[in-house]
């Protein structure tokens, strides 16, 4: 199955990452949660080292653009096959960056996608 992984989860049930993993889990989409602090949503234990991840399929970003600089040698490490950079996150720098790797890049929001379809 085709794991993503919500980068940057919040515990605050308003974030937006947080309702990202909801709606993830409630397609029932194989999901990861990477934060600054476990806990967790739902089921879903949120995890604090990028060493815990593997096979990650999409991940979706919910930190700017100023905090990407020190993850991006990790999110390589990660070889996941697409990243979306969610509003506010966007950053044309680390689109070269993924792309010159092979990594799809899409810039969009990941809980419009799940609400169209497109996800």
């Amino acid at each position: 199955m085709k794991t993503t992984l919500v980068f940057g989860v919040s515990l605050k049930t308003n974030r937006y990452s947080n309702l990202a993993v909801n709606r993830l889990l409630d397609h029932n989409i194989e999901t990861e949660a990477f934060g600054l602090r476990e806990g967790k949503i739902r089921e879903l234990q949120i995890k604090t080292n990028l060493n815990e991840f593997q096979n990650i399929h999409t991940i979706t970003l919910y930190i700017g653009p100023a905090r990407q600089p020190e993850y991006i040698d990790k999110i390589l490490q990660l070889r996941p096959k697409r990243v979306i950079f969610n509003p506010g996150t966007e950053n044309p720098d680390f689109y070269k960056i993924l792309e010159e790797e092979g990594i799809e890049v899409l810039v969009a929001c990941t809980l419009v996608l799940l609400a169209t379809g497109q996800y």
